[in-house]
């Protein structure tokens, strides 16, 4: 940071973020190929502009002049696309330069929106701050503080708390385990009735059937859904199910999953897969190579050596089975795949922080676990641009005029190969550029010379 490099990079960035305060700053992409994600075909040769915020004009870079003082960014041979989302992360801290760190890894990942599910009363301030870029972030969408069998006590408690969450601001109800039927149920009615969104876990006491029936909202981690495909005379629960009760896979009634996908469907209840989570803590990849990926620079060693622990402590519990845990990853992966086919909503989500997930970098690999499951690259991306906008009711997820310019600019097509959803050369956020090199200064600040 001592050198002239870092310091007038340093410098560039100030400038931006005043500029994002500002509101007003006027970028022009030429010559770049769109990638709309309302159809799966890029638009080549395009020029578009962004005013204070917002796409203003989009058409063939022949036809599109660049106004008088704009920012102009290049974009011959690379690709536009819509920010992408991380719709399960976790806010973990507010301390400032904790909340830039992570908004760090979020915005240079391309990440221009995230769910936080796990919220408390400073989100809402941030929340605002974030939105307004007063801070720099993605946006943020925040639950509340969790309800779970440790944080209500009985239905009427539990009813008193959706009012207050809702009356707070806050944007949904994150459930946790541990809520009696009768908590769920009221916790659902009242949500239901006064208009307030809830998602997460699904209680082990009422079953995914009963959450469809409630219309709960998203159902995260597939949580749950191993348990309503065992056949009745299954044990189930009773025996050892592992992380998501992923090792019931053996048990595993083939022929109900059509039937708990279109009661998915049918519910109109949106899935957050987290697929990676699950196959890294269960899969054989080696720790060596889990905590050798680049991004652990950016996890403090006793963080890494957590996470290593947790994943050894799985493989290595004595009723653990490497083939039931692959089969499980299978039924995941189809359970994802024919979800998608049935139009259930799929949104794209990872849980970072958390096992191995490194807030940004995770998202991506979610996206290839998705592909891995049987989803083009142009549908999976979906599920973290159009399905979210689509979701959240907000004025994003495609590349066309009138909409909020949070873009990502990638050195490569993502529709050809996923991983090229990673090869990001700037990030625009709320109308504001980022340039690749700005950003990875950014990163350099939360780099840890022991994460690995």
């Amino acid at each position: 940071m001592n050198n002239p490099i870092s310091k007038l990079i340093t410098t560039v960035l100030v400038c931006l973020i005043a500029a994002a305060r500002a509101g007003a700053e006027t970028t022009v992409f030429v010559n770049v190929n769109i990638v709309p994600m309302n159809t799966d075909e890029v638009v080549a040769q395009q020029s578009l502009v962004v005013i204070d915020g917002r796409i203003a004009q989009l058409g063939h870079v022949d036809a599109v002049p660049v106004p008088k003082g704009a920012r102009v960014v290049d974009g011959t041979d690379r690709y536009l696309m819509p920010g992408l989302a991380e719709m399960h992360a976790h806010v973990t801290s507010t301390d400032p330069a904790q909340i830039d760190r992570l908004a760090s890894l979020f915005v240079a990942n391309g990440i221009t929106t995230i769910r936080g599910m796990l919220g408390q009363a400073r989100h809402l301030e941030l929340r605002d701050k974030l939105a307004s870029g007063e801070i720099f972030g993605p946006r943020l969408t925040t639950s509340g503080p969790s309800f779970s069998g440790r944080s209500v006590s009985g239905v009427a408690d539990v009813v008193q708390k959706v009012h207050e969450q809702k009356a707070a601001g806050y944007d949904f109800i994150k459930i946790h385990p541990g809520l009696s039927l009768d908590e769920f149920q009221a916790l659902a009615t009242t949500a239901n009735k006064i208009g307030m969104s809830f998602a997460g876990h699904v209680p082990a006491a009422a079953g995914v059937q009963v959450a469809l029936q409630y219309r709960m909202t998203t159902i995260d981690h597939l949580d749950g859904y191993f348990a309503a495909l065992l056949p009745p005379e299954s044990p189930g629960s009773g025996g050892y199910g592992g992380f998501f009760d992923v090792l019931l896979a053996d048990q595993i009634d083939i022929d109900r999953v059509a039937e708990i996908v279109a009661a998915t469907k049918q519910a109109g209840t949106w899935n957050v897969p987290t697929e990676v989570l699950v196959e890294q803590l269960i899969d054989d990849t080696p720790v060596s190579e889990l905590k050798s990926r680049p991004e652990m620079r950016y996890v403090s060693a006793a963080t890494v050596k957590d996470w290593v622990a947790q994943k050894e402590a799985q493989r290595n519990d004595r009723d653990f089975s490497p083939e039931t845990a692959a089969r499980g990853i299978e039924l995941r992966r189809r359970l994802i795949r024919e979800l998608y086919r049935a139009g259930a909503g799929l949104l794209l989500g990872s849980d970072a922080p958390q096992t191995f997930n490194v807030p940004g970098f995770s998202t991506h690999r979610e996206l290839q676990a998705l592909v891995a499951a049987g989803l083009t690259p142009y549908a999976a991306l979906r599920t973290g641009t159009v399905e979210v906008a689509r979701f959240l009711g907000s004025n994003g997820g495609i590349v066309a005029v009138g909409k909020d310019a949070d873009l990502v600019l990638l050195d490569a097509n993502p529709l050809t190969d996923i991983r090229n959803s990673r090869r990001i050369h700037g990030v625009m956020l709320r109308g504001v550029w980022y340039p690749a090199a700005v950003l990875d200064e950014k990163l350099e600040r939360y780099a840890v010379q022991d994460g690995r």
